[in-house]
């Protein structure tokens, strides 16, 4: 399987991210203090920036981007938020917002794995897309895990997205309604992402 293995501090220095909000709150980098004086951005600059951080971000490579920017185009309503909806519900992207994982790579793991359950069946397949009325939950048998019990009690202070309905006791989940854009807190334009591929 493909993966990117650009060192993460790095990659977010170079699309404007903070690594903060990709779960990484303790790294940082020290190299090229004065990289942040660059010229002015071409249009085109800009768009493909704005495709990479979303990418780089959920932890998508571009033909399953491509794929999903299709599917948004086909629903109805503006494909860029479409597309950060579709993208908001994959399965491990759900895991990393519950707080049973501290970064996204980590609740790709938890799926790969078989830590995750859908409507009480095991799903590990990471790009599963949630609809509401599923419930998701971990395996009764990884609720005691000393890691899992470490992440939900370290990642307390993130709050739960409104679509999400969240019991914490029973580390019970359900989904009451698909991502709204405004429940996406991502510092992303994804109409530069629309206008890139309607080119």
């Amino acid at each position: 399987m493909a993966r990117n293995i650009q060192p993460i501090a790095k990659r977010c220095k170079a699309l404007g991210i903070s690594p903060a909000e990709l779960g990484y709150a303790k790294k940082t980098t020290k190299r090229n203090p004065k990289g942040q004086v660059r010229r002015k951005q071409s249009e085109y600059g800009r768009q493909l920036n704005e495709k990479q951080k979303v990418k780089f971000v959920y932890g998508v490579l571009e033909r399953q981007f491509k794929g999903y920017y299709e599917m948004a185009e086909r629903r109805q309503g503006k494909t860029g938020e479409n597309l950060l909806s579709i993208l908001e519900s994959r399965l491990d992207n759900v895991v990393y917002r519950l707080g049973f994982a501290m970064t996204r790579p980590e609740a790709r793991q938890l799926v790969s794995h078989g830590h995750i359950t859908v409507n009480g069946r095991k799903v590990n397949i990471p790009s599963f897309l949630v609809k509401p009325g599923m419930v998701i939950t971990l395996k009764d048998s990884s609720k005691n895990l000393e890691k899992i019990k470490a992440n939900v009690e370290g990642s307390s202070y993130r709050a739960t997205p409104k679509w999400l309905e969240y019991d914490a006791n029973n580390m019970v989940a359900k989904v009451v309604a698909a991502p709204a854009r405004e429940d996406i807190d991502l510092p992303v334009e994804e109409h530069l992402i629309v206008e890139l591929y309607s080119k």
